[in-house]
């Protein structure tokens, strides 16, 4: 398995595969209480990936934070994840969530991952088989984790870059946080960006619940004039950041790396310098 994005066509022809493990990423709501039209429901024999619990560090207050390798790996045995495995992860929104996932198993160094394109609606669209929501235990696994950290950054990382001006920033948050005319959903936080960043909403990248695509996704980063810069996608909590991101892989090969803590961390520093365009 190839490709970082299947078709729910190709999932469909490939369910009897052994090796595939199939995880259910969906959330109850979002930040902006998004909610779905398929609670209670999943692919047949889908895995329930408890981002939000199991997969996030636990000694932090800041939300969705990477685990540590072992945590991750631990996790993975329960879920009965192998190293040999083909992971295909999906959400109940189309696109969101599922990003995240692909991002950590990749931070994790298990690169045969792939999000399903437009998830749980695509599937129900084409009349494939779903069944009630079963949280189920399983042969524990032998996954392996082998942390690439290149690949996420944290907020001395962004603090240096402001300095050396080496990455490119890109921000997936809606254009009112990111400008500052519109109030971030978390009461306790400004709205505004990390100078020198550079906005990108995530829905930009998506139509209809999948990404849309590659010669329309050229088109996007083109316009922002990426150049061969190594790029840091961030946003409000590190969930919609990974979708720019992947939308992203999808057409450019520049070095890509997470600011995992996000806006949520940033702007909870007493530190960090927050521009706006009031």
């Amino acid at each position: 398995m190839k490709n970082t994005i299947v078709s729910v066509k190709w999932l469909h022809k490939n369910l009897n595969n052994p090796d595939l493990v199939i995880l259910d990423a969906s959330q109850t709501k979002t930040i902006n209480n998004t909610t779905s039209n398929f609670q209670g429901l999943q692919i047949k024999n889908a895995r329930f990936f408890d981002l939000k619990n199991s997969f996030s560090r636990k000694d932090t207050e800041l939300p969705n934070m990477l685990p540590n390798p072992q945590e991750f790996k631990e996790e993975c045995h329960k879920l009965g994840i192998n190293k040999s495995s083909k992971i295909v992860v999906y959400d109940n929104l189309g696109i969101y969530t599922s990003p995240r996932v692909w991002w950590l198993f990749k931070t994790m160094g298990h690169n045969n991952i792939a999000v399903l394109n437009g998830g749980l609606p695509a599937w129900h669209k084409e009349g494939f088989e779903l069944e009630p929501f079963a949280k189920d235990t399983y042969n524990l696994g032998d996954f392996e984790a082998t942390f690439h950290p290149e690949l996420v950054k944290d907020i001395e990382a962004i603090k240096t870059n402001l300095k050396t001006k080496t990455a490119i920033v890109i921000d997936a948050r809606s254009e009112g946080r990111f400008n500052g005319t519109a109030p971030d959903p978390r009461p306790d936080l400004k709205s505004g960006h990390i100078p020198n960043s550079i906005n990108l909403p995530y829905s930009e990248v998506l139509e209809n619940g999948k990404f849309k695509s590659e010669k329309k996704l050229t088109e996007i980063f083109k316009t922002l004039k990426l150049d061969n810069n190594p790029l840091i996608f961030t946003c409000g909590s590190g969930i919609t950041a990974c979708i720019i991101m992947l939308a992203c892989e999808l057409v450019s090969k520049n070095p890509k790396a997470v600011y995992d803590g996000s806006w949520t961390e940033w702007a909870s520093a007493k530190d960090a310098p927050i521009h706006t365009k009031t």
